[in-house]
């Protein structure tokens, strides 16, 4: 198995998504050009929203750095932020955002048409402690820039109380506020709404579509996850809701016809945390031993249902839940989560990717094991890996550890 490697992919969608890709950072680079102004935020919170409903371009760096790793240029921006003294102990994202603004952002070979300088930087005050100190250094990189720095709650989704909420929107009013003042453009709130709506619906399809990854066989797998791409950046936009009712057709299609992902469906598998972006050939490795990844922990932190009526108070809301969904979660809720996805789609395997550059969601892993294995009598291995730094990740120790757990999994099944 390569170090580096592309999935192989069954949906035709997957042609549809990289004009879908290719559209979105070329439409980044217009605005600029244009004099639309720019603003780079953290993904997951409501000011994707607001930004669509007043026509402003939103920019994601931290979904820049999995493209950076599809592309192969996370190596050249991993020297620039380790030059600059940043330990390879710490998150991908972030040390590669930092290489990449102060490395080759300007070069004009880049793929994609690369990133646009920001004009606004929305700096976040919540969230995992990376993605805080990823804007507190895109700030100093882009003084120029005008910053707010948003503040949430760190707390619990159960235990999100009203007058969280009320702290919430008084932030969400407060950005609108500096939007207002820093661009001369003015809310329209009848078109917010209508953001929010298209923003519901597309996390409406989402949840469908994944429903019917619970069919056997399966007609998708976690090789396909490209498609999250317009539930990170086009959320709130016609061109999430119109890809991912193509989506759902062709889904649906598969579904009812009985196409797998695979000939010979005969262990199901779940991926947990993130996965590794320069290969997620990762994925289609298993199907040599008849084995098809069926779900995944990162999917299940995109859709977030919005209660259309009342914009500011659903967009506040899913900035609260939306990062301790991931990474701000406790062990037991994380075992829950995985629990109820290894039940809703009959999962026979569970493959834990003990992953260096995300610790908080490596967390409770081998609590998580334990129980797997005493109240589901689920089976899981641990794959040693890195989500951005292919430097930490062994393809010979993953194929020996692959191997010998789908061989395990394929004679428990034939036994039972």
């Amino acid at each position: 198995m390569e170090r580096t490697q592309k999935s192989t992919k069954r949906l035709n969608a997957a042609k549809e998504l990289s004009r879908v890709v290719g559209e979105y950072y070329l439409e980044c680079v217009q605005a600029k050009e244009e004099g639309k102004p720019v603003g780079w935020m953290p993904p997951m919170n409501g000011a994707i929203e607001i930004f669509y409903a007043m026509d402003l371009q939103p920019v994601f760096p931290e979904n820049w750095s999995p493209v950076c790793a599809a592309f192969g240029l996370t190596p050249a921006n991993f020297e620039v932020s380790e030059s600059m003294g940043y330990s390879r102990d710490l998150c991908g994202y972030l040390r590669n955002i930092i290489g990449y603004v102060h490395g080759p952002m300007n070069q004009n070979d880049l793929p994609l048409a690369a990133l646009p300088e920001p004009d606004l930087i929305l700096s976040p005050n919540g969230g995992c402690i990376p993605v805080m100190k990823i804007f507190h250094a895109l700030e100093r990189r882009f003084h120029e820039a005008k910053t707010i720095r948003l503040d949430l709650p760190q707390v619990a989704v159960e235990n999100i109380a009203p007058h969280h909420i009320q702290y919430a929107v008084s932030e969400v009013k407060r950005l609108i506020g500096f939007l207002e003042k820093e661009t001369r453009r003015t809310m329209d709130y009848d078109r917010l709404q209508e953001v929010v709506s298209l923003s519901d619906r597309a996390c409406a399809l989402w949840d469908e579509i994944m429903t019917y990854r619970s069919y056997i066989p399966t007609p998708f797998s976690a090789a396909e996850m490209g498609i999250m791409f317009v539930m990170v950046t086009r959320q709130g936009t016609q061109v999430a809701v119109d890809f991912l009712e193509s989506v759902l057709k062709e889904v649906k299609q598969r579904a009812a016809e009985g196409t797998g992902v695979i000939e010979k469906e005969q262990v199901r598998l779940f991926w947990d945390n993130i996965p590794l972006w320069y290969n997620m050939g990762i994925f289609n490795y298993f199907e040599k031993h008849n084995g098809v990844v069926v779900a995944e922990t990162y999917s299940a932190a995109w859709s977030l249902r919005l209660d259309t009526n009342h914009p500011l108070e659903a967009l506040a809301l899913k900035s609260l839940k939306s990062y301790p969904l991931v990474s701000c979660v406790s062990i037991n809720q994380r075992k829950d989560m995985v629990f109820k996805a290894c039940r809703d789609y009959a999962i026979d395997g569970v493959i834990l990717h003990r992953n260096k550059s995300c610790v908080p969601i490596t967390l409770g892993q081998m609590d998580i094991k334990k129980e797997l294995d005493k109240e589901l009598g689920i089976p899981s291995v641990i794959i040693d890996a890195d989500h951005m730094d292919e430097r930490n990740f062994s393809p010979a120790q993953f194929q020996t550890r692959a191997d010998a757990f789908l061989e395990m999994l394929r004679e428990k099944k034939a036994i039972n």
